[in-house]
C-alpha cells in the first residue's frame, strides 16, 4: 500500500496540536506544580514533553494506519473513540494543572485510561501494529495515574 503522506502528516499533527494547545493553556501552572509534593519515581520535568511528543507521534501514526485500513465502518468507530480519548487527554491537563483538582483529575484519568484501552483494542482489531503503537501511551497513562493519585494524597 502506498503511503498517503498528506494524510499521515495530518494524522500526526492532530494529536501534536492537541497536546501543544494543552501545554500552552497549562504553561502558567508549571511554577506551582514544581512546588507541590511528588511521590517516589516522579520523573524530572524535562522528560514529560519529550515522552508526550513521542506518544503523540505514535498515536498519530496508529490513527493513520486505521484510517487507511480499508475498513471504513470499523475505522470510523475506532477513530471516533480515539477522538473522544484525545478530548479527555486535553482536558485532563487543565483539570490537573490549572484547577489543581487532583482527585477529579484522577477520576478523569481513569476514564481516559479506559478510553485508551478501548481505542487500543479497536485499533488492534483493524491492524495489530496500530494497536501496538498505542501500548506505550496506555502504559504512560497508567504511570500518570500513579503520579496523579499520589499527588492527591501528598497534597
Amino acid at each position: 500500500m502506498k503511503t498517503q503522506w498528506k494524510k499521515l502528516i495530518i494524522s500526526i499533527l492532530i494529536p501534536l496540536a492537541i497536546g501543544g494547545l494543552s501545554a500552552f493553556i497549562t504553561r502558567d501552572s508549571m511554577a506551582s506544580f514544581a512546588e507541590i509534593n511528588k511521590p517516589p519515581l516522579s520523573p524530572p520535568a524535562w522528560l514529560f514533553p519529550v515522552v508526550w511528543t513521542v506518544l503523540y507521534v505514535m498515536m498519530g501514526i496508529a490513527s493513520y494506519i486505521v484510517s487507511t485500513s480499508g475498513y471504513p465502518a470499523r475505522a470510523r468507530t475506532a477513530l471516533t473513540v480515539y477522538g473522544i480519548q484525545l478530548g479527555f487527554n486535553f482536558l485532563w491537563s487543565i483539570i490537573f494543572f490549572n484547577f489543581e483538582n487532583y482527585l477529579f483529575a484522577f477520576i478523569w484519568l481513569v476514564i481516559l485510561w479506559a478510553l485508551i484501552l478501548l481505542t487500543t483494542v479497536l485499533f488492534y482489531r483493524i491492524n495489530k501494529w496500530a494497536g501496538y503503537l498505542m501500548i506505550p501511551y496506555l502504559l504512560w497513562v497508567t504511570f500518570a495515574g500513579y503520579l496523579n493519585l499520589a499527588i492527591y494524597f501528598l497534597n
